[in-house]
């Protein structure tokens, strides 16, 4: 396996940065659970509802793979650093999905992107330098905040919006799964003042990222 250097390295991440942001991010090999499903004959406020609602999905999935990108940086057991490089990848399926019904509602991605992304792999690599385990139990408390809202989601949605719904059902899925893959690697507890400072952040994006 061919050995990177510090250089190469700095490039790799530019490059997922720029793709995770502006670009075409690496996927896996699955397809957006919408596709095979009609387009639903929505008003314009649900289009435009559903749109937000997809939009802030799309921005939270920017965070998160920044947050797995920067805790892949620092983590210190090579197992963490793959469990975070799969993650991130399965996040980009995300990422896809919900620009591509961002823009089949007539929308666009969030002007706030970088910033989403800039924040979030900084805190990643901070809790991956203090411990994996600690950074495990960061990604555990993320996905339980992540899977809460895209649940606040699922009620807002339109019942006719199914397309919109089968996307957010399967990143429910998909995070709960994360969630128990950090706890299961020894993803620690973290104190109440931590997930109250996290939850409050959250809140931030949201109501920004839902506007603009």
């Amino acid at each position: 396996m061919r050995q990177f250097n510090v250089i190469d390295k700095f490039i790799i991440e530019c490059d997922k940065a720029i793709r995770t942001v502006w670009g075409q991010p690496i996927v896996s090999d699955r397809t957006s659970p919408a596709n095979e499903i009609q387009e639903p004959e929505l008003t314009e406020q649900e289009k435009r509802h559903a749109m937000r609602l997809m939009r802030v999905n799309h921005a939270g999935e920017v965070s998160a793979q920044a947050l797995y990108q920067g805790q892949a940086l620092t983590a210190k057991l090579p197992q963490v650093r793959q469990a975070m490089d799969q993650a991130a990848i399965e996040e980009n399926d995300h990422l896809v999905w919900c620009e591509q019904r961002i823009t089949e509602l007539g929308g666009r991605t969030s002007l706030l992107n970088p910033f989403w992304y800039v924040g979030s792999l900084t805190l990643g690599a901070v809790a991956g330098k203090i411990s994996d385990k600690w950074s495990l139990g960061f990604v555990a408390e993320t996905e339980t905040q992540v899977v809460k809202h895209l649940e606040g989601h699922l009620a807002e949605l339109s019942d006719k919006d199914s397309k919109s719904r089968a996307i957010i059902q399967q990143m429910c899925d998909d995070e709960q799964h994360h969630k128990e893959v950090a706890v299961a690697a020894g993803g620690r507890v973290l104190p109440e003042a931590i997930k109250s400072t996290m939850t409050y952040m959250s809140q931030v994006m949201i109501a920004t990222s839902y506007r603009l």
